[in-house]
């Protein structure tokens, strides 16, 4: 009664990686390649490093770049997005040569979801097809992957992480999960349990994806809900997701931004200016969508060198809204409440709990709220039409301000 299709998740090994070595003639697999943010910030962060830079020099995503060792052998690279982002959709167009563009979901910059279902007529067996699309792939454009293929998403997804990342391409069935799956230790190396769920499983007496699977699915919901009853399948290999309705695309609307700050912000005057321009960008895509929000939600993480851990709160508001400092006035509320005085490091804001724009109604005692709706959606034109800093806020002007910088970037990196 499960799921029975052919889903491969195919993941670009060193994406980043690969595609700076394919531009500057480079072989991957046998040169020491990293690609830094900034080279010129010791503190920018490794984005992507090749096989040789991570078994060689022990350096791979996430190290900063004044651990980088200097080494004559070592060639680094800062990022070039707007090529990274071209050579995805180059891939996804070879792709699909072999099914229709709707048999395909793209999960990430480097990742992809393709069914195969039914294209034996056309191309034979489909795990024959999947290792096709792999030669193809490398052979156009010299970018080795790796494969996971299974009944469902998640088995796909599954695959490729536990297994096939390391031999290159897996295939798995529902007979594999008690000796594939349920030994998978710890929780969090299997998708979809983060830290947080594996850590509150861990209070619950459950170290491993087995007695995930063994636990008792009712005590499970009534400690998670409907999640609880979602793990206890996923430990099974359930999952009834298709690619037009996937777990990737799963979970209530939301618009949100995160920003790494290139450097420690110490005061909430200095960190007030950066949130106002990230309230500017979200809300401005939030009207763009047609829509208004109940509940804002400011993230804060402190630098290394901080003294306590990061934030996550929300508030929730009686009126819908689309108004920028509707959405900054409650994030500096947040910030005051729970803002500890340490240097911070990154910032994220996010809106949830949506309703069509349709669904405001006018406030008999504000008689500017029309005025400030038209004027937010006027703004929003002038930008499309002559670029993001076409028009800002005083407070961008400033050394705190960052949205100058970010105007040249792509993805949050060079473009």
């Amino acid at each position: 009664m499960m799921p029975q299709k052919e889903i491969i998740c195919i993941d670009m090994k060193c994406f980043y990686a690969s595609c700076i070595a394919m531009l500057e003639g480079l072989d991957v697999l046998k040169e020491p390649i990293a690609i830094v943010g900034n080279l010129a910030q010791p503190g920018s962060i490794v984005l992507a490093a090749s096989p040789m830079m991570k078994e060689t020099f022990h350096i791979q995503t996430g190290n900063r770049r004044y651990e980088i060792p200097k080494h004559p052998a070592i060639k680094l690279f800062e990022p070039k997005m707007r090529f990274f982002i071209d050579m995805s959709m180059a891939i996804t167009q070879l792709i699909a040569k072999y099914v229709p563009p709707t048999s395909i979901h793209i999960y990430s910059v480097d990742e992809q979801f393709v069914d195969l279902t039914g294209t034996a007529k056309l191309w034979g067996p489909p795990e024959e097809t999947a290792k096709d699309i792999q030669r193809a792939i490398y052979d156009q454009f010299r970018i080795p992957s790796a494969i996971g293929m299974g009944p469902n998403m998640l088995m796909a997804k599954l695959a490729l992480d536990i297994e096939a990342k390391k031999s290159g391409f897996a295939k798995w069935t529902y007979e594999d999960i008690p000796t594939k799956l349920w030994p998978v230790s710890p929780l969090s190396a299997m998708w979809g349990i983060g830290k947080q769920m594996e850590a509150r499983l861990h209070a619950i007496g459950i170290q491993t994806v087995g007695e995930l699977a063994h636990a008792n699915v009712q005590k499970l919901e009534e400690k998670f809900g409907i999640i609880g009853h979602q793990l206890y399948n996923h430990a099974h290999g359930i999952d009834f997701s298709t690619l037009d309705n996937s777990l990737a695309r799963s979970g209530a609307l939301s618009f949100g931004k995160g920003q790494m700050l290139m450097r420690d912000y110490y005061t909430k005057k200095e960190l007030s200016v950066v949130l106002l321009e990230m309230c500017e960008d979200v809300m401005r895509r939030t009207r763009e969508a047609g829509y208004v929000a109940r509940t804002i939600s400011l993230g804060l993480s402190y630098s290394h060198s901080a003294m306590t851990k990061g934030f996550q709160r929300s508030k929730t508001i009686a009126v819908p809204t689309s108004e920028t400092m509707v959405m900054y006035k409650i994030c500096i509320d947040l910030l005051d409440t729970y803002f500890a005085n340490q240097p911070a490091r990154q910032l994220t804001v996010r809106l949830t709990n949506l309703e069509p724009e349709q669904s405001i109604q006018l406030d008999l005692f504000d008689e500017r709220k029309e005025q400030r709706q038209l004027l937010g959606h006027t703004m929003d034109a002038i930008r499309r039409k002559f670029g993001a800093t076409a028009l800002l806020r005083a407070a961008s002007y400033t050394d705190a301000g960052t949205a100058f910088k970010r105007e040249q970037l792509l993805g949050g990196h060079l473009a």
